[in-house]
């Protein structure tokens, strides 16, 4: 190791980490209470002692070299060390605390925060922050080891990932109430679906990739297509009258509940997907980390208590 490596400082690292996830280094000084030449300067001294540019400018747009790719999953690593020790000496004073970082599939957005209300009666000094992204960012963030868990229904292959399922999350089919649809008997035939304008997820939805797969199995065709990037949309677009879409129930439970919105009663749905915990195999997981998987793993009764509450439902009569 270079003996000039050792010469960055945490504080260094920290005003680095902030304008990466920035890419502005105003924005960075102002969430640091910093001024921005502090930031400069800090950005330079480690320019210096690495050798290498961190930065580049493509316009007014700020992008990472490939050196400063390297360098932010060294902080990462760093930081997350850092947490696991003040976890640890937590642990030695009878005490669990610490923040729990989550990433998760925007379809479980409307169950987790339950899930860790649950949690967080047992363990009162643990913080969870929860972001929520679609499959694509999320095997970038299990790439780069962003998060402490990652929650998702289709665990990739190719990556070396431990995964534990530990719930159902039934993608249905949606429309408004008084639909055309919903005036006809029970059970409908899929291929009544396609004459109507699907409304759909955008490219990278682990949602829309479910669907895709599920419409080729069943050679099913929607010539018409509206797309939108969040689940909240589709739901506005169906209750609109844009057209129809496949949803996972969680997401519409609240109309569907209330009658403004129904699920189909198609013999080949619901699509069923678990799901996962998911964390890299390289990465040992923190106390707090450790303590949310035990809690999903030893509490199913509880947790299946919770996903009760989400199916109560009103189909066509």
């Amino acid at each position: 190791m270079q003996n000039s490596y050792m010469r960055i400082t945490l504080r260094q690292l920290l005003v680095f980490r902030t304008v990466c996830e920035q890419l502005s280094y105003s924005r960075a000084a102002e969430l640091l209470a910093l001024t921005q030449p502090a930031v400069s300067l800090q950005i330079r001294q480690l320019e210096e002692l690495l050798e290498e540019p961190l930065f580049d400018y493509v316009g007014k747009k700020l992008y990472l070299t490939e050196a400063a790719e390297y360098l932010l999953k060294t902080a990462h690593d760093v930081f997350q060390r850092l947490d696991v020790l003040d976890m640890q000496l937590s642990e030695l004073r009878g005490t669990l605390k610490g923040e729990l970082r989550i990433a998760a599939e925007s379809s479980a957005k409307y169950l987790l925060p339950h899930l860790l209300a649950a949690f967080q009666q047992r363990h009162p000094d643990i913080h969870p922050i929860l972001n929520v992204f679609n499959r694509a960012q999320l095997i970038r963030r299990l790439n780069e080891n962003r998060d402490d868990l990652v929650i998702m229904t289709e665990v990739p292959d190719e990556m070396a990932l431990e995964f534990m399922p530990f719930l159902n999350n039934p993608i249905v089919a949606i429309v408004p109430a008084g639909h055309p649809l919903a005036t006809l008997p029970a059970p409908l035939p899929l291929k009544a679906l396609q004459q109507y304008t699907l409304v759909r997820r955008e490219n990278g939805s682990g949602t829309r990739r479910a669907c895709e797969a599920f419409f080729t199995q069943k050679h099913i065709h929607f010539d018409n297509v509206v797309e939108f990037n969040s689940h909240e949309a589709q739901r506005e677009g169906v209750s609109a009258g844009l057209g129809i879409a496949f949803l996972p129930r969680y997401c519409v439970y609240r109309e569907l509940r209330d009658g403004s919105l129904l699920e189909l009663p198609i013999k080949e749905l619901p699509i069923v997907r678990s799901w996962c915990l998911v964390h890299p195999r390289s990465r040992q997981l923190s106390p707090v980390a450790q303590a949310f998987e035990n809690f999903i793993l030893q509490e199913r009764q509880l947790i299946s208590t919770i996903a009760a509450k989400f199916e109560s439902v009103r189909t066509p009569a």
